[in-house]
């Protein structure tokens, strides 16, 4: 029998640009091997300070919207009390206050519950770390 928890580190280059990466195959990939067919949680965790998890639909334009929304909440500016890194750095750590850096999603017979227009995606608007680490775990 399959263990009751297994877990699995992503490494993601994110690049020099905010982006909003889709790693719902990665999720599914991971869950094929690990849920074996079971019914569990699928946890998502980014272990970094800067960084989050979302539930959004992606190739429609609302990763876009949410990067821009993301943008008037948040602006890059010199209002931040942390400051060091890039000008405007002090806003990707409010990030993970609103897009958490992580998420718990349903597993039933072995795949990720989501639905129709849903996708997991790691949210990271820090030009300044391109690479990064998301924590995949499975309880079943």
């Amino acid at each position: 029998m399959p263990d009751a928890f297994t877990t699995r580190v992503l490494s993601l280059a994110t690049g020099s640009a905010e982006r909003v990466a889709d790693i719902t195959g990665d999720c599914e990939s991971f869950l094929r091997e690990a849920a074996s067919g079971r019914d569990g949680l699928l946890n998502v965790f980014v272990p970094h300070a800067t960084a989050g998890i979302a539930i959004i639909e992606t190739g429609a334009g609302s990763d876009d919207d949410l990067l821009s929304a993301l943008h008037t909440l948040l602006p890059a500016d010199d209002r931040w009390q942390h400051r060091h890194g890039s000008p405007g750095h002090g806003r990707d750590h409010v990030l993970p206050a609103f897009v958490p850096p992580h998420a718990t999603l349903p597993v039933i017979g072995g795949r990720l519950e989501l639905g129709t227009w849903q996708s997991v995606c790691l949210v990271d608007t820090n030009v300044s770390n391109r690479d990064r680490t998301v924590r995949l775990s499975f309880l079943g």
